[in-house]
């Protein structure tokens, strides 16, 4: 995320999945937020989540957001 207040912990979000060649990459709607690349194995189940975090870094705010996701390991 490149500015300030967009978004706030506690917030509701859907993303939508983008697809490269060898990995997903997922953008927070409408556009405020994107992920960096995820392997197929990391693919979301989930298209809502909830913001658990926002961290300003020198580089820009980093958004943490938390997905309903079914525990891969374990195969729930």
């Amino acid at each position: 995320m490149e500015r300030p207040n967009l978004l706030k912990a506690g917030q509701k979000v859907t993303v939508t999945e983008g697809l490269l060649p060898s990995n997903y990459y997922y953008t927070i709607d409408p556009a405020l937020a994107m992920s960096a690349n995820i392997p197929f194995r990391c693919r979301l189940v989930s298209r809502e989540g909830i913001v658990a975090a926002v961290e300003e870094k020198p580089r820009g705010f980093y958004v943490t957001v938390e997905f309903d996701e079914p525990d891969v390991e374990s195969g729930r």
